[in-house]
């Protein structure tokens, strides 16, 4: 006699879906926060140059066009790269260095982060570069450090792009040629902008490194216990 399989429960249809929603939320939040200070940016920066071009009798631009503009690429690049190179920098610097009872540096004696992965091979839940080794192994143990240096590497070459039309622009209101943007990597103008953003970002990485040793904020991954001792390294 022929069974049918009783359809799936509403309810545990969409468990999945609802378990992958509620363990990604912080994903969401902070990409979320990201979508809405990007508008914010975009609009407050389009009136803010609207402003600057009736102030010099130019014309005014749509919101669509300004966001082809130089002056939204470049700031915006212009942030992004000094981002990604604080993230690839700190992931290679606490990979070599430790900062002893920093919640942000890895143990004096290492951890499970620095164990050869090569003895997880033949377990079935390890990802599949693991279990592969060899070249795919190499590239995947240090595939977060990839990912950032070509964020970053992207991010620059926008800033680049970016600022090169911005520059121009102003150059031409002075009467001045446009330059390019390999002309426009090699200005002062390209090097104060990243120099500005990039101190930023690793005064503030120093800072979390540091005072992480002695605060504390209770239920944060990026803080040690309440209760851990002020010498303990690692989170």
């Amino acid at each position: 006699m022929a069974t049918f399989a009783q359809p799936e429960p509403r309810s545990a249809r969409h468990s999945g879906e609802t378990n992958w929603i509620r363990n990604s939320k912080l994903a969401f939040a902070c990409f979320g926060l990201f979508v809405l200070f990007l508008v914010a940016q975009s609009v407050t920066g389009w009136r803010s140059y609207d402003a600057d071009q009736r102030q010099h009798a130019e014309p005014t631009v749509g919101y669509l066009s300004y966001l082809t503009t130089g002056h939204f690429v470049e700031a915006t690049f212009e942030n992004w790269e000094s981002e990604f190179l604080q993230m690839a920098a700190f992931v290679l610097l606490t990979a070599f260095l430790v900062q002893k009872g920093s919640a942000e540096s890895k143990p004096e004696d290492g951890g499970p982060s620095d164990e050869d992965p090569r003895l997880h091979r033949d377990e079935p839940d390890a990802p599949w570069p693991v279990r592969r080794g060899g070249v795919c192994l190499k590239l995947y143990e240090n595939s977060l450090l990839i990912a950032f240096v070509i964020l970053f590497a992207g991010s620059i070459v926008g800033h680049a792009l970016g600022g090169a039309r911005e520059y121009s622009s102003e150059q031409q209101a002075h009467g001045a040629p446009p330059v390019g943007a390999w002309e426009f990597v090699r200005t002062s103008e390209f090097w104060f902008q990243s120099f500005q953003n990039w101190q930023s970002e690793f005064l503030a990485v120093g800072s979390i490194v540091v005072l992480s040793i002695v605060l504390r904020q209770r239920g944060s991954p990026e803080s040690k216990p309440v209760h851990a001792p002020v010498d303990e390294t690692g989170a």
